[in-house]
């Protein structure tokens, strides 16, 4: 049974265990890179996971965390609207059995729940087939392409770029 719920600082060490392996095994995802986070101690992935300025949703699988997603609102006033989805993670073997799922709609209800928030945006690799489709069944739009948005080991990665529009009563 698959239980999805906010990670907490307590979290921190499963949460590092993840976060280093999405990094090595899919690092055309994500902006940061296994060398920026490596000497990361399990103190600093707790501080952001305790954070109130963010909501980190963790998938578990008999205890075991195996999927990942973070909400993060704007602060700013002009942009309180706003919201935005970063570090989606699903470890391959957890993979195409819904869990991407239940963590965008958790993120999605999370980002509902805070009355200030209109939009939520995401990037994600253009050739990351099996992500847009996920998004696009949620309701996400592409908008625009970011263009080389990511350089590595010499191979420029464009990325999409998507928001969702929740409906407000």
């Amino acid at each position: 049974m698959m239980e999805i719920r906010r990670l907490i600082g307590g979290d921190a060490e499963s949460y590092r265990t993840l976060r280093h392996e999405a990094l090595l095994k899919n690092p055309v995802a994500f902006s940061s890179s296994y060398e920026d986070e490596m000497y990361y101690e399990e103190q600093e992935y707790r501080q952001r996971l305790d954070s109130k300025f963010t909501y980190t949703f963790g998938a578990f699988n008999e205890r075991q965390l195996v999927g990942v997603v973070t909400l993060v609102p704007e602060g700013k006033v002009k942009l309180k609207h706003r919201a935005n989805i970063f570090a989606m993670y699903v470890t391959p073997s957890q993979r195409g059995h819904g869990t991407g799922r239940l963590l965008m709609k958790k993120a999605i209800q999370q980002a509902a729940e805070l009355t200030s928030v209109e939009q939520i945006y995401l990037t994600v690799n253009a050739s990351n087939e099996p992500a847009k489709k996920l998004y696009a069944s949620l309701g996400f739009e592409t908008y625009g392409a970011d263009k080389k948005a990511m350089v590595i080991n010499g191979t420029y990665h464009d990325e999409d770029l998507m928001v969702l529009f929740l409906e407000k009563a």
